[in-house]
């Protein structure tokens, strides 16, 4: 399923699914591997955002908006910009932009000193221009210090894919569409000045970049057609959540009848509140694919959101074990096994969530889930617990302190539960006690 999680990135939600944290693992492998990192420790991240952009912001996850996912032609140019992003890690650029900006910060004050001066022996006029001109240098300084960034990324990108042995037509062609997005947002491409831009000129990246990418062995290399098939489906169940419904049913009108579009659709029916419509076209994946782990997901999770829980079980079991225990997958297999509120489904119900919080450990609707079930038991210490993992997940420090501090004290001393809570706890204080300084 789609989740949206409530995990603000730079004031942006997180879309955690399944089937596409798969597809960007698999295609990412590679190109991390050629950069020299673990695979294991960098993680391709999905955020709500219609915009054609990626960025990193520390340590090694690369951010990927929705809006360039639903842009992209193929997954080969993904896979361009994921290179791009992954230049930017290896370089450590996030952490050097300190000294972009301390550069500039001098800059500043210098003028401001000269500007001040000036004003003082009476030159008004004089004294304010050094501050504007100031000011001016200054953001040059940083902005060239950017593109120098970008440009370093683009050749490193640039590397990694030669290396992995994965064509550049990707990140050539995908220079390209941000090169006609430029020339739309402004009114002529010639107006655009390459000195007030962060990065490169579009146009000036391709040509930068053609040589070094056409005379690669992998300039010719074909994408594999099994992960072109995933993408175009990750890309058809994005269209069918995050944009309107009429969007989609334009997009993928009735006379389509591929497995693209019904995938699009379903989710069109299901969020514009047709469950019957939905399940008529999620029954056509199925025939097409019946032991598809997601397809399962899909019909589990439109059933138990149009208040069938029981009917979902079977499907989200199978989704389940077909899936090898995936987390998100399991975990709205638990939340269906509590809604039916059937206390024959509680005990499985823990132990499916207990197995999708170990294994990913950054979904709160799964503690959440986890919570009530606690609760139910009458393990109150444990139902704490989780109630402070999850609001500690969506960044409410306020409201994981009060139920951290009570798994602690209801809690076994020593135990991981207990040692857990209380780094929740520390976690939380020292959150309040930034933000009170902030203040």
């Amino acid at each position: 399923s789609c989740v949206l999680v409530v995990r603000p990135v730079m004031a942006q939600a997180i879309l955690r699914d399944a089937r596409t944290g798969a597809l960007f693992r698999d295609m990412a492998r590679p190109i991390i591997e050629a950069a020299g990192l673990d695979p294991r420790n960098v993680q391709i991240v999905m955020i709500g955002d219609p915009e054609i952009n990626a960025f990193v912001a520390g340590g090694q996850t690369v951010y990927v908006h929705s809006g360039l996912l639903l842009a992209a032609d193929n997954i080969n140019q993904v896979q361009g910009v994921v290179a791009h992003e992954i230049g930017h890690i290896t370089g450590g650029h996030v952490v050097r932009c300190g000294e972009g900006m301390k550069a500039a910060t001098g800059i500043t004050l210098l003028s401001l000193l000269l500007g001040v001066a000036a004003m003082a022996a009476g030159g008004g006029e004089a004294g304010m221009g050094i501050i504007s001109a100031g000011q001016q240098a200054a953001m040059g300084k940083f902005l060239a210090f950017s593109r120098t960034q970008e440009a370093s990324a683009d050749a490193a990108g640039v590397s990694f894919l030669n290396k992995a042995g994965i064509s550049g037509k990707g990140m050539l062609d995908f220079f390209g569409k941000l090169r006609k997005e430029e020339y739309r947002l402004s009114s002529s491409y010639a107006d655009v000045d390459p000195y007030a831009q962060t990065h490169p000129i579009s146009a000036d990246r391709e040509a930068t970049l053609e040589h070094d990418l056409k005379s690669a062995p992998s300039w010719n290399n074909k994408t594999d057609p099994a992960l072109e098939a995933r993408f175009e489906r990750v890309k058809a169940k994005l269209a069918g959540y995050v944009q309107e419904p009429e969007q989609t049913f334009r997009q993928f009108p009735p006379s389509d009848h591929s497995i693209y579009a019904s995938y699009a659709r379903a989710y069109a029916w299901h969020r514009a509140a047709y469950p019957d419509k939905a399940n008529a076209e999620i029954d056509k994946l199925i025939a097409s694919a019946p032991h598809d782990p997601y397809f399962l997901e899909l019909k589990g999770q439109v059933l138990l959101e149009s208040g069938k829980p029981k009917d979902a079980l079977p499907a989200l079991r199978e989704a389940v074990q077909r899936s090898n225990n995936q987390p998100l997958i399991s975990a709205l297999f638990g939340h269906a096994l509590i809604a039916t509120e059937d206390p024959a489904n509680f005990d499985e119900a823990r132990k499916v969530l207990r197995v999708a919080v170990q294994r990913d450990n950054e979904n709160p609707d799964a503690w959440y889930q986890l919570g009530i079930i606690y609760e139910r038991e009458g393990d109150h210490a444990r139902a704490q617990l989780a109630t402070a993992e999850r609001y500690n997940l969506e960044g409410i420090p306020q409201l994981a302190l009060g139920p951290a501090q009570a798994a602690v004290a209801g809690l076994p001393t020593g135990t991981p539960d207990w040692l857990r809570a209380q780094d929740i706890v520390m976690v939380s204080k020292t959150a309040l006690e930034d933000k009170k300084r902030r203040k």
